[in-house]
């Protein structure tokens, strides 16, 4: 075991980077949230509500240009090249200050759209963060293609770790949104700085134009994407933020928070390790099945459980970690959760598109979720309040997970009755949560402690479960990943370079937590 975790193999290079990457995560998401816990008694609601107003219109203005340098460069076989890393650098950062000199100009317009004038300021400080994200070393993205995720880690998570701390320290002395904008833009300074510290780069004068234009090649499959994901991802911000006040909205994005950072970890994860994985059996459809359906399973499995916890416990768990008025987030926060499971389980199909270097064939799903939000985001949050929202998102995700898995039925030949097989398994363990709760309700009145208490007793019987069924279960040997390693220790020539897609996790999580 310990020579196949320490070898060279893709099993090894998986669990590895795995380990790095999750440790990095656990520690940056830990980060967060006590500094969140932070926050909320230092800072008025209003102020997460304007802060998600600035970080959803400026992202949304970034997304607008988005053409996938990081991963162009992953997935092209020359991407670790002297000229393509050039390349790749002077791309992004000639996109990073257009639209810096773009959003500069605009910012007023936003302000007088949501009646605010101290977004125009907010905004154009706020947008140096691009400026930043755009000018890290191009080599830190040679470490995910070569799999070296160990100075991933320290890039990524090393420069939220600062962000964060230097986040709470503004808030002692800013007791207003500036101290979130200006930590966000010391994060992404601290991140552009690691990287060139961790893997030292210089860019050249010049950019090579035959590698400039190689690059772009994967970029036009890829344009759009980003924009239309973060349509989906903040239509719901762009319009509660105009129907209703800044503490209203405020409650809402820090509610849902609690979802969609561990929902953007698994996402990262996901992202980063199994995509390699995925490219490197590329035409394999056998076996690209044989782990979707696994780590499909693994997601239902653990994911519906959690849901179902949450529905009980959601508004107890908000007003123990944020205080009561918080608690009016738990519709939303409930919803979120629904909408997190089916976001999980849509990204595997997400997956073999981009490991396949076809990002084109996500973008019918990408399309018709922003069309859904664009449709009956408004209308929902008229009628159910701020709920409306994450309601919009659950119908968007439930058509665009749809729309994948039938895609990728076509693609690979996917059983996706095999795929959804654990969902009646994954009820019953939801069952068992749901059994402990009303238990505990029959017993009377309950603290918002105690009933949290009974909800986790209720997850530990489900999981406990679980295990029991897979020990249950004939064991039959794993020859997914030990497969693919012993055919990429022997030479064999099993797919393309890896190619990671856009790290929407990591946005996701950055960004939602404010």
């Amino acid at each position: 075991m310990d020579g196949a975790l320490l070898g060279q193999g893709l099993k090894a290079k998986v669990f590895r980077g795995g380990a790095w990457l999750a440790t990095g995560s656990v520690v940056e998401q830990g980060s967060r949230f006590v500094r969140n816990l932070i926050l909320v008694r230092l800072l008025a609601p209003s102020v997460f509500g304007t802060m998600a107003v600035v970080l959803s219109a400026s992202s949304l203005l970034q997304t607008c240009t988005d053409i996938g340098i990081r991963d162009a460069l992953i997935q092209n076989p020359k991407g670790d090249k002297p000229e393509y890393v050039g390349a790749a650098w002077w791309m992004a950062f000639g996109r990073a200050l257009s639209i810096y000199c773009l959003i500069f100009l605009i910012a007023p317009l936003v302000g007088v759209f949501y009646g605010d004038a101290q977004l125009a300021p907010l905004l154009r400080v706020a947008v140096l963060t691009a400026l930043f994200e755009g000018a890290i070393s191009s080599r830190a993205y040679l470490a995910l293609k070569e799999m070296k995720f160990r100075k991933w880690a320290i890039v990524n998570h090393g420069g939220a770790v600062c962000g964060i701390a230097g986040t709470i320290i503004l808030s002692v002395f800013f007791r207003n949104v500036w101290a979130l904008v200006l930590g966000a833009c010391f994060e992404s300074a601290a991140r552009c700085i690691l990287s060139f510290v961790v893997c030292p780069f210089l860019p050249p004068i010049r950019w090579d134009k035959a590698a400039f234009q190689d690059l772009l090649k994967f970029s036009r499959g890829q344009f759009g994407l980003s924009f239309l994901a973060l349509v989906y991802l903040r239509a719901d911000i762009f319009v509660l933020a105009k129907l209703f006040s800044s503490a209203q909205v405020g409650i809402y994005t820090m509610g849902i928070y609690l979802v969609q950072v561990p929902t953007g970890f698994a996402l990262m994860l996901l992202g980063n390790v199994m995509l390699p994985a995925f490219s490197r059996i590329q035409g394999d459809q056998e076996r690209t099945n044989q782990i979707v359906i696994k780590v499909g399973n693994v997601i239902l499995l653990f994911g519906m459980p959690i849901v179902a916890f949450v529905f009980f416990a959601g508004r107890p768990m908000l007003s123990v970690i944020y205080g009561d008025r918080y608690a009016a987030a738990a519709g939303s926060f409930f919803i979120a959760a629904c909408v997190a499971v089916i976001t999980l389980v849509n990204s595997q199909a997400t997956g073999v598109f981009y490991a396949n270097g076809s990002p084109q064939l996500h973008r019918r799903c990408v399309a018709a979720m922003a069309l859904v939000m664009i449709l009956i985001t408004y209308p929902l949050a008229k009628v159910l309040g701020p709920v409306g929202g994450q309601v919009a998102c659950l119908a968007a995700m439930s058509l665009g997970c749809w729309l994948q898995l039938n895609r990728l039925h076509h693609v690979t030949g996917l059983n996706l009755s095999r795929y959804l097989g654990p969902i009646t398994q994954s009820g019953a363990a939801a069952a068992i949560v749901v059994a402990c709760c009303l238990i505990g309700r029959s017993l009377g009145p309950l603290s918002p402690i105690a009933t949290i208490a009974v909800g986790v007793a209720g997850l530990l019987l489900a999981y406990v479960a679980i295990g029991l069924l897979f020990l249950g279960r004939v064991r039959t040997p794993d020859q997914d990943l030990p497969t693919l390693a012993s055919k990429q220790e022997g030479g064999i020539s099993v797919g393309a370079e890896p190619i990671v897609a856009p790290a929407v996790g990591e946005k996701l999580a950055n960004e939602a937590s404010l």
